[in-house]
């Protein structure tokens, strides 16, 4: 029908903000995150940190939230003056394909960046394809296991100077 107005389209608006790991809602995104994990990887070569030490001070957890639900997470944990680890990047499949987990890492790397971090490291695994594309689209390069890591043939190690 000509000369109707079409009505509006609302996206609803995603938030990402620094919030506690230790409420229900984060911590059943941080379950699916393992249960992902556990159906890729053997315990050995899973190296996640559990709630508890997510609430550490040395680590910064974010949430995205759509309409006030947690629809994603990410941290970064301190491991010296300028070096800094990503932790717990996770956007659950039915949120995938808006750009949350670019938004999330931006988010990371600005936040690690205002707190004086000049390089972030994180490890992923190599059957993941979905964050390595993502961290290698964002310039992080591959590099040699880092801090208490060893080699293992199941995980990439990626590197960026942020500063």
């Amino acid at each position: 029908m000509s000369g109707d107005t079409p009505l509006p389209f609302k996206i609803p608006r995603i938030e990402i903000a620094q919030e506690d790991p230790r409420q229900p809602e984060v911590i059943a995104l941080i379950d699916a995150l393992d249960d992902f994990s556990k159906s890729l990887y053997p315990p050995e070569s899973n190296h996640l940190l559990d709630v508890a030490a997510l609430a550490k001070p040395d680590v910064v957890f974010f949430v995205a939230r759509q309409e006030g639900r947690a629809i994603g997470c990410g941290a970064f944990r301190v491991l010296d003056a300028r070096h800094g680890e990503i932790k717990r990047m996770y956007v659950p499949h039915e949120a995938r394909g808006r750009g949350l987990g670019r938004a999330l890492l931006d988010t990371i790397e600005s936040e690690a960046r205002r707190r004086g971090i000049k390089r972030l490291s994180l490890e992923t695994g190599i059957h993941n394809l979905q964050a390595v594309h993502l961290y290698h689209r964002a310039g992080y390069e591959d590099c040699p296991p880092f801090a208490d890591y060893q080699p293992d043939p199941l995980s990439l190690f990626m590197t960026k100077e942020i500063a």
